[in-house]
C-alpha cells in the first residue's frame, strides 16, 4: 500500500468514477445554517475496505445518513454501483439495493435467539402471507450456519441475543447484514465498548469479510490501534470535508491531521 497522501478534490458533477461501488461528489448538508457536510467527495471501489476517522462533529454520521437515505443532501451526487442515484431513493429501497449499516449501538432482537435473529434477517419476500407460510429450506439453513461460523457465534446459536456480550451482539448484527447479502457494509464504530480480545476478533472478522470481493466495507472508527490492524486506506474528515487520505502512517504524519484530530 502506498504511503502517498492525497487530498480529495470534487469531480465533475454527475460523472461517477468508473467502476465505483460508491461515489459521493460535492455533497453539502446544512442544519439550521450549520454545514454538517461541506462539499464532501469520496469514492469507494468494489471490494475495497476503507476506514474513516475524524473528530466528533466531522460529519461521519451525517455521511452515513446521506448514503443510507436518512438525510437528503442540499447539493451533490451520491451514486451506487456507478449509476444508481441514492438521493432519489427511500431508506428501504437503498437497503434492498445492497447497502447495509451497522450502528454503534447494536440493534438486535434481544428476546429472540441468535438463530432467530439471523432467520429474520434473511433476504426474502416479506408480505403477510409469505411470512405466515415461511419455512426455512436447506439452502437457507446452510446460509445461516455459514454466517454463524463467519461471525464466531456457531456455539451460541440457541442463546437469547440479550444474553450475549456487547461484542457478540455487534458480531450478530454484522451477521444479520450478511444474511441480507449486502454489497456495501457501513460499520459505525464497531469496536466501541469492546474488550481487547473482542476488538482483536472484530478486526479479524472484518479482514475475513474483505477477502470476499462481493463485499465493500466502510468502517468509521476512533481506535487507532484497530484502524492500524485493518491496514486499509484511511480518509480523514474535518468540518464536513475530506482533510486527507492515504495510509494510516501518511495521515498520522500530516500536520493538519495532527492539529485537528490526532493531537487531541
Amino acid at each position: 500500500m502506498s504511503d502517498e497522501l492525497t487530498i480529495d478534490t470534487p469531480r465533475g458533477a454527475g460523472v461517477a468514477a468508473p467502476g465505483s461501488i460508491l461515489y459521493v461528489d460535492s455533497v453539502t448538508v446544512s442544519f439550521d445554517g450549520f454545514r454538517a457536510l461541506n462539499e464532501l467527495s469520496l469514492v469507494i471501489q468494489p471490494g475495497e475496505l476503507r476506514t474513516i476517522i475524524g473528530p466528533n462533529g466531522a460529519g461521519k454520521t451525517t455521511m452515513m445518513d446521506v448514503i443510507t437515505g436518512k438525510t437528503r443532501p442540499d447539493t451533490g451526487d451520491v451514486l451506487f454501483d456507478g449509476h444508481v442515484d441514492l438521493t432519489r431513493l427511500t431508506e428501504d429501497q437503498i437497503a434492498n439495493l445492497g447497502i447495509g449499516r451497522k450502528f454503534q449501538k447494536p440493534t438486535v432482537f434481544e428476546q429472540l435467539s441468535v438463530f432467530e435473529n439471523l432467520e429474520l434477517a434473511l433476504k426474502c419476500q416479506r408480505d403477510t402471507w409469505s411470512t405466515l407460510m415461511f419455512r426455512l429450506n436447506g439452502e437457507q439453513k446452510d446460509r445461516i450456519d455459514q454466517v454463524l461460523v463467519t461471525v464466531g457465534l456457531a456455539d451460541k446459536v440457541r442463546m437469547i441475543a440479550g444474553a450475549l456480550s456487547h461484542g457478540q451482539k455487534q458480531w450478530l448484527e454484522i451477521g444479520m447484514l450478511l444474511m441480507q447479502d449486502q454489497r456495501l457494509l457501513l460499520l459505525d464504530e464497531p469496536v466501541a465498548g469492546m474488550t481487547d480480545a473482542e476488538t482483536e476478533a472484530t478486526a479479524q472478522l472484518i479482514l475475513d469479510l474483505h477477502k470476499d470481493p462481493h463485499h465493500s466495507l466502510v468502517v468509521v472508527e476512533h481506535d487507532m490501534e484497530f484502524v492500524r490492524a485493518l491496514g486499509a486506506r484511511v480518509t480523514v474528515l474535518h468540518e464536513g470535508s475530506v482533510l486527507a487520505e492515504g495510509s494510516l502512517d501518511a495521515v498520522q504524519a500530516n500536520q493538519k491531521v495532527v492539529e485537528v484530530y490526532l493531537g487531541r
